[in-house]
């Protein structure tokens, strides 16, 4: 149950539910405050016309006892004066509340009915605006209702301000919003059933493929084949952006693994025939001392040594060995590695070096970066090596060239592999192992830059080492 209600699919029912029922809460306060704001509004209207019906009347001089008053049930009528005296009402009201004066039988005031003569007759009396509206209760004929009563000031027959208050009934406002009230309480419940289904169901089949890609993950690391892929969706959603993307860091990890597979292969390889011809020297050696090869076996040593080397340098880099972070000078750093380099079969020559530059980074990689270079160059060089050092393009240069056949095309990227060697290589010097130009390239990159092959002027290899210039 707890995984049910803890999926993406169920959070997913949840927020949309909830989403929706806070819109539909806050949509239907709106409509019937709307609703009921525009009712009353029409109530004022209905009170405003009664009142002002009768206030006309007054105006008009129409003594109280001939006032045509509106029914008493539609529109309750009370007139009262300054001091709250009842001067006329409704013939049927019983109580009202809300206007003022509780009083419903008229108390004549002095005067208020007088006949007088045609010459002696006041003129017609001045009628007011609408002064104030006010919620109250109104009893007619026994039936007791809520009323919007609508207040109007009017000068009577004895020039005496009086206040008409007549009513509107509220109940068709009261009972169309309980009726909208209702209908939403009915209606939005079910209307969220409806969401909440409906998402559940899009939702499912949203993620389908996702269980799909989630099931085959688990099956490939059961079986651990990287070769299987996870199904990839026909649409172009984000899911199917995900397998796409799964399916090619599985592609990735493929090819990582195999690299891997066939760099123990081949480190096994390599490292079983120093021992085994060291191995085959000694034990001669201990049979018959007379027949011994020390030369040959210190080359051995020598050779399974620096592979050892290079094994334990790939094996740091591989695990994300940051460089560090030493200052060095560029030109001194090329003199001092060629002048270690006196007993080399082709000279080496330092052509063009711009003082000045520095780098940041560790001494000792870089110069592995560039004595394997050159260590490559003397393999295939007939009689020239150069090396250059300059600032190009806001970055320092490392340039070694040689006069050898130089690098085919097709070659220039494979030769980066981890021991890779091409035939006359091999052929020339059967001590490589086919890592120096491998680490070299691995050592440029965690510094920041990157190692190339072209063709030199001399129609041989030009390896440039570009690297960030460090001040």
């Amino acid at each position: 149950m707890s995984r049910v209600f803890g999926s993406i699919r169920a959070k997913a029912t949840l927020g949309a539910t909830l989403v929706v029922a806070v819109a539909l809460v806050a949509a239907g306060v709106a409509v019937l405050l709307s609703l009921r704001g525009n009712l009353s509004d029409r109530a004022d209207a209905d009170a405003d016309n009664a009142a002002r019906q009768v206030a006309s009347q007054l105006a008009a001089r129409t003594p109280y006892k001939d006032l045509d008053l509106p029914d008493g049930e539609d529109h309750p009528v009370q007139v009262v004066d300054e001091d709250d005296r009842v001067l006329a009402a409704s013939e049927d009201l019983e109580a009202i509340h809300g206007t003022g004066a509780s009083a419903v039988r008229p108390v004549p005031a002095p005067g208020a009915d007088r006949d007088d003569d045609e010459d002696d007759a006041p003129g017609p009396g001045e009628l007011g605006e609408v002064t104030r509206h006010t919620t109250g209760r109104a009893t007619v004929d026994g039936d007791e209702a809520a009323y919007r009563f609508a207040e109007v000031e009017v000068d009577d027959l004895r020039d005496e301000t009086v206040r008409v208050y007549a009513g509107a009934p509220l109940e068709a406002q009261r009972s169309a919003v309980g009726t909208a009230a209702t209908a939403m309480l009915i209606g939005f419940p079910l209307l969220l059933l409806v969401v909440a289904g409906t998402t559940w169901l899009v939702t499912r089949r949203a993620l389908r493929p996702v269980e799909g890609i989630r099931a085959e993950m688990a099956a490939i690391t059961a079986s651990e084949d990287l070769s299987r892929r996870v199904p990839e969706p026909d649409a172009h959603d984000e899911v199917a952006r995900l397998a796409r993307t799964t399916n090619e860091t599985l592609t990735a990890l493929e090819a990582s693994v195999e690299r891997q597979r066939r760099f123990v292969a081949d480190a096994s390889h390599e490292l079983r025939s120093p021992i085994a011809s060291l191995r085959t020297q000694l034990e001669v050696g201990a049979a018959h001392p007379e027949l011994l090869d020390v030369p040959g076996a210190v080359a051995d040593t020598v050779r399974l040594q620096q592979l050892a080397a290079d094994l334990l340098l790939l094996a740091r880099l591989d695990a994300g060995e940051r460089p560090g972070e030493a200052r060095l000078d560029l030109a001194a750093f090329v003199r001092e590695e060629v002048s270690q380099r006196a007993g080399d079969r082709v000279p080496v020559a330092v052509r063009a070096v711009d003082e000045g530059l520095e780098l940041a980074g560790s001494r000792s990689q870089l110069g592995r970066v560039l004595g394997n270079l050159l260590d490559n160059a003397q393999r295939h060089a007939r009689s020239r090596i150069t090396v250059e050092a300059h600032a190009e393009g806001g970055v320092a240069v490392l340039a070694v060239a040689d006069d050898g056949d130089g690098v085919p095309d097709a070659e220039r990227e494979r030769i980066f592999q981890r021991f890779v060697r091409l035939d006359d290589a091999r052929s020339r010097d059967d001590g490589g192992a086919g890592l120096g130009l491998a680490i070299a390239r691995d050592v440029a990159e965690r510094h920041g830059g990157r190692l190339t092959v072209g063709r030199s002027p001399e129609g041989g290899a030009l390896f440039r080492v570009e690297l960030p210039l460090g001040g």
